[in-house]
Order: C-alpha cells, then sequence, then structure tokens
C-alpha cells in the first residue's frame, strides 16, 4: 500500500509513523480530512471522537459523507471508510461529547499528538489546558467557516493570529486563565465573508486545513527522526 509513499519517506520515519498514537477530536469539515490524511500516510493507531450524526448540509465538504449516509453516526461512517481504506489500523471510535466532565478520561500519556477539529470554544479551551498540564503535543484548528481562499491557511502559534474571531476567543480564554498563546494551530489570514443568514463553508479551506495538519505532524516525527 505504501510503496510510492517509501519513495519519498524514509523506511524509519514510516515505522515511526506507525507506531505514533493520535486523538483526533472531531470528524467533520476539517478533521475527515485529517483522518484521511492520516490513514493515507501510514499512521496506524488512532482514536477518533465525535458525537454529531450526518446532515445533508455536511455534504459539499465533509469527506466522509455520501448520499447514502445521511443520519449516520460520523464515528461510525468514519471507522467504516477508515478500515476499508487499510485494515490494519488499529481504530478506536469513540462516540462522545467531550467536556470538562469527561476529559480527563480520555485525555492520557499515551497519545503523541492529539488535534483539535472541533467546533465547540469550551472544548478547545480543556484540550489545550489537558495537553499542556500532560505535555502531550497538540495542534488546534481555528476558524475556516465563511472562508474561500485556501492560499490563506498556515500553521503558526496562536499568538501570532489575526482576522480570526474564534481565534480571539481563545486567546481571551487562555490569558484570562495564565496559559500561553504558544499553542499551534491552523487559521486563515482571510478576513470571514460577511452573510445574511448564518455560517457558510465550502470544502476547499476545511480540505486544506485538514492536508496541512496532516504535513505538520509528518514534518514534527521527521524533525525528531533525523
Amino acid at each position: 500500500m505504501f510503496e510510492r509513499t517509501l519513495r519519498i519517506i524514509d523506511k524509519k520515519i514510516m515505522e515511526d509513523i506507525q507506531c505514533k498514537k493520535i486523538l483526533l477530536v472531531g470528524i467533520g469539515g476539517v478533521g475527515g480530512f485529517v483522518l484521511e490524511g492520516l490513514i493515507r500516510s501510514g499512521f496506524q493507531n488512532i482514536t477518533i471522537i465525535d458525537y454529531d450524526i450526518i446532515e445533508k448540509s455536511n455534504l459539499n465538504r465533509q469527506i466522509i459523507t455520501n448520499i447514502n449516509n445521511v443520519g449516520n453516526s460520523k464515528i461510525e461512517e468514519a471507522k467504516a471508510r477508515v478500515l476499508s481504506i487499510n485494515p490494519q489500523v488499529k481504530l478506536e471510535a469513540i462516540t462522545m461529547f467531550l467536556d470538562e466532565n469527561n476529559i480527563n478520561k480520555v485525555i492520557n500519556n499515551q497519545y503523541d499528538y492529539i488535534i483539535d477539529a472541533c467546533d465547540t470554544i469550551t472544548t478547545k479551551y480543556f484540550l489545550i489546558k489537558e495537553c499542556l498540564k500532560k505535555k502531550i503535543k497538540i495542534v488546534s484548528c481555528m476558524g475556516t467557516g465563511n472562508r474561500l481562499n485556501p492560499q490563506q491557511l498556515e500553521i503558526t502559534s496562536l499568538d501570532k493570529t489575526y482576522n480570526d474571531p474564534l481565534a480571539k476567543n481563545m486567546r481571551s480564554i487562555l490569558k484570562k486563565n495564565n496559559i500561553t498563546l504558544k499553542i499551534p494551530v491552523i487559521w486563515s489570514r482571510e478576513l470571514p465573508l460577511k452573510t445574511n443568514n448564518g455560517l457558510g463553508s465550502m470544502i476547499m479551506v476545511p480540505c486544506t486545513a485538514g492536508m496541512l495538519i496532516t504535513y505538520y505532524i509528518l514534518e514534527d516525527i521527521k524533525k525528531a527522526t533525523i
């Protein structure tokens, strides 16, 4: 399966990739593409958490969705997709809304990386807090809605973000709780488009955000291996 991957990735790096344990929180627009990128890059120890079901409005951007699985659990559909690509993956799928009351049951030191691809600000805060406390590497996704240009995305630390209302809220919350802003985040320099009827989204930005997160983790592993 990974013959072509091994032409550009050293075998030792691939072995490290296969050993790393990843927790992915949220498998919607961004998280679904993160999961796709991880699986097709060779990661084999992954836990996914989500509580939502697939809706028709997800079809325009979420890779795990299709017209036949509307109404189904995102977790179950993601699990089926992963195992249809690589049955060797050790996948733990948890249907749960992660919050202050259950986060300690889930976040433990077994994970090498935690990816926050959820939409809830309080969950993002508790994830960052727990990861810092337990010295687990985390990448957190900021706002991708109401944006069209994937070329404006980048990964940097939270303190360097701008034009992003979600990131602004996160900076405020972390400052109030005396938590560092030196957290790796995926964010967009693009100003959110103004709409009259709620948050909109297309596939380009969340898809690219997911791939950039996968690449960020891959590069971090490569740096540690070399």
